[in-house]
């Protein structure tokens, strides 16, 4: 890797595309890579000529050193390719009739639209106007996005080589570097870089970033790294001769050498656990690569007889990687005087990895007659394969190893102020709308895709920009629950679309049940009573319960005319005088015992219609005896909570051949013949159906099941069954 305080001086000249550029640009490369590479050159740099980038940065300049750093990082000829040409359209729109695929394969194709779209994203969020783009989960849904947008990995690594080459132009030709350039770099580029693994770029791109962020602080630090340099210089020196003379004498083959420094990394270590520039280990730091891990082992003991090992300064990074596949022994020693220093162990192919991380699986083996080379194949499938599971970012710095994801499930687009949604795989312009706001859902009523119009049954893509059309005021349609229709791909918003059919449906029935309860009041020429006071008598918890169930026939009006004809002066339990022991009078006829009283009137809730083995309440009512509630009713609860002196133990008794109704609540798609499907349902597991209620409105319909049950396992038999009938979306009990 180039550092960037040695940046070629001839970057920017014409001749930058000779020769000497070839060899570096086609490093490691076979003969067919070499001449896919001088073909990309040859097409592309007659387009380049004299075109500048918005940074100021000529196209030719970019494109040459974005193509040797991917060369250092060791990647395959199609991606260096594609990077040459991919410049040539990063700075606007896409063009139509692309002539890329025409001039060059569908696999230099699909790497150069890939480059070109993200530059574009990184184009609408640096242009963002809202806030919240800004935030820490805005930034990792960001990351999540690039990687998601980057069918292939090797687009990444491009969109890597690009930005690392901008901040050397600006290093080298002194122009200033825009902070949010620079802070974009430390937020989302350099994180994404060490995620892959590729520390070599992740380093540069800090130690740049750093420097035109703070550059007070940046030549501080270099200041003080370049006045103990020549201290530090000797004292590294001696140490690898006594560590080299160790390891020869030990029969250990090893490379010994010194770590560079990273300022960035230096700082912010500093900040971070609150240091002083003089309590840092690591600036003096020894690297040893040995031929396997037996050997690091080894070498690892031989450090720590030769010099005092300090504190709880060591990782075995080789045992337990860390979540990007970094392997490593990390230890810090102290020498005579008790100067602390660190030393890194590891084998070539490990540091392979640390250095160029996901890079170094496009990496190549020898095959073939000619020697031609060819692609790793499973292995490198299998690269990918753990590589995808890194978007999980559950944690910016350490933390567990990633467990596998599904986020190949998930796709990420932007709202027109830039930020990120997350949804599922399938979403729709109308799952984006409920995303955002579940009224904005209920009033959508089109969509714009990347500024075009677009069907609300479109399925998204990662990376789009999506714009709601919403009316002033409305509703969802019947149509949107429709699967078959395609509308909505997420459960979310599908259930904020019932719930909104839902609140419609029972504010019908309330006006339905309250105009048929104020019409019997005016016959009996009750229209001075006080409506919720008549509901909590009734034993129902509010009016509109009372409404609901009368507008179901789940409560009949004769109740109404009874609760008039009974005397003014009915005796009401003393809940003081009820014993506590359950007296030997037998079961009502609705098979429930109220515990100390006998042969007292019960009567089951129709609000929640309990049956056996439900647990059970008693509430008492005026001139109705016991109403039964089921313990979770929510009439029974407010009833309770208003009036808790009414409220009186009940159990179940002796059933016998009792038969209890329950409701059945049946939501499906509509369909010919679906009502008989259901008949064969009751029919075949001999249940007593006492009432039907049926609702249909476009393809959704919705019944309502009275039927006569012994126990529990009767009912949980029949949900079973009617859930398995083709259509059904939902069976509940009421």
């Amino acid at each position: 890797m180039v550092s960037p305080d040695v940046i070629p001086a001839d970057l920017n000249a014409p001749a930058i595309f000779d020769d000497a550029w070839r060899e570096a640009a086609c490093a490691g490369l076979d003969d067919e890579g070499r001449a896919l590479v001088s073909r990309a050159r040859d097409w592309a740099v007659p387009q380049l000529a004299g075109q500048v980038a918005s940074t100021g940065e000529t196209l030719a300049g970019h494109a040459a050193g974005t193509l040797r750093i991917l060369a250092d990082l060791r990647t395959d000829a199609p991606t260096r390719a594609a990077a040459l040409i991919a410049v040539l359209s990063s700075e606007g729109a896409p063009s139509r009739n692309d002539p890329v695929a025409a001039a060059f394969d569908a696999e230099i194709a699909r790497l150069v639209q890939g480059s070109r779209a993200l530059v574009r994203l990184g184009v609408t969020t640096r242009q963002s106007s809202d806030s919240a783009a800004d935030t820490g989960s805005q930034k990792e849904m960001l990351r999540k996005m690039l990687l998601a947008m980057a069918a292939d990995l090797r687009i990444v690594l491009m969109r890597l080589a690009s930005r690392l080459q901008t901040l050397r132009w600006y290093a080298q030709s002194k122009q200033p570097c825009d902070p949010a350039f620079a802070q974009e770099t430390l937020d989302l580029y350099a994180p994404l870089a060490n995620r892959l693994g590729i520390w070599q770029v992740k380093w540069e791109m800090e130690d740049l970033a750093f420097r035109f962020l703070h550059p007070a602080k940046y030549k501080e630090i270099a200041k003080l790294l370049e006045e103990k340099r020549v201290e530090r210089e000797a004292f590294i020196a001696q140490a690898i001769a006594h560590l080299k003379a160790a390891l020869d004498a030990a029969g250990i083959e090893g490379d010994v050498s010194g770590r560079p420094k990273h300022i960035y990394s230096i700082w912010n270590k500093m900040r971070v656990k609150r240091l002083d520039f003089s309590e840092l280990y690591d600036l003096r730091a020894l690297r040893v690569i040995v031929p396997d891990e037996r050997a690091c082992y080894a070498a690892l003991g031989l450090v720590h007889e030769m010099w005092m090992p300090v504190g709880d300064e060591f990782d075995d990074y080789i045992s337990r990687p860390k979540p990007n596949g970094y392997r490593s022994l990390h230890t810090v020693v102290a020498d005579a005087d008790g100067r602390p220093f660190e030393v890194q162990i590891r084998t070539e192919q490990m540091h392979q990895h640390a250095e160029y991380g996901m890079a170094a699986h496009w990496r190549y083996k020898e095959s073939g007659k000619l020697g031609g080379q060819t692609r790793a194949s499973s292995g490198y499938d299998k690269q990918l394969s753990w590589l995808r599971q890194l978007l999980a970012w559950n944690t910016d710095v350490g933390g567990q190893a990633p467990a596998a994801t599904h986020e190949d499930e998930r796709i990420y687009v932007l709202t027109p102020q830039a930020r990120v949604l997350d949804l599922p795989q399938g979403a729709t312009p109308v799952d984006f709308a409920y995303h955002l706001h579940t009224d904005l859902g209920h009033r959508c009523r089109g969509a714009k895709v990347d500024g075009q119009m677009v069907p609300l049954h479109t399925q998204l893509a990662t990376g789009q920009t999506v714009e709601i059309i919403a009316a002033k005021a409305g509703g969802p349609s019947r149509d949107w629950l429709n699967p078959q229709l395609g509308f909505l791909a997420s459960p979310r918003a599908r259930a904020k679309v019932r719930l909104w059919f839902n609140a419609i449906e029972l504010q019908q029935r309330i006006n339905q049940g309250q105009a048929l309860v104020e019409k019997e009041l005016q016959r009996l020429g009750k229209t001075a009573v006080k409506l919720e006071q008549l509901a909590q008598d009734l034993g129902f918890a509010r009016a509109d319960d009372l409404y609901v169930a009368v507008a179901k026939d789940e409560f009949s009006l004769r109740l109404v005319d009874a609760y008039f004809l009974a005397p003014a002066d009915a005796a009401e339990p003393e809940p003081a005088r009820v014993p506590t022991a359950r007296s030997d009078a037998g079961p009502a006829k609705s098979g429930v015992l109220v515990v100390g009283v006998g042969s007292l009137m019960t009567q089951l809730a129709r609000c929640c219609r309990p049956a056996p083995p439900d647990a059970i309440a008693g509430f008492v009512t005026r001139g109705r005896g016991v109403s039964v509630h089921r313990v979770d009713c929510h009439s029974y609860a407010a009833l309770a909570q208003r009036h808790p002196e009414r409220v009186i133990d009940v159990d179940w008794g002796a059933t016998g051949d009792a038969v209890y109704p329950v409701d059945l609540s049946v939501r499906a798609h509509d369909r010919s013949g679906l009502l008989r499907d259901l008949s064969e349902v009751f029919a075949r597991l001999r249940l007593n159906v006492v009432g039907v209620n049926t609702q249909s409105r476009q393809s959704l319909a919705h019944m309502v099941f009275t039927v006569e049950i012994r126990d529990g396992s009767q009912l949980a038999r029949a949900l079973t069954a009617l859930g398995e009938v083709p259509g059904v979306e939902s069976v509940e009990r009421r």
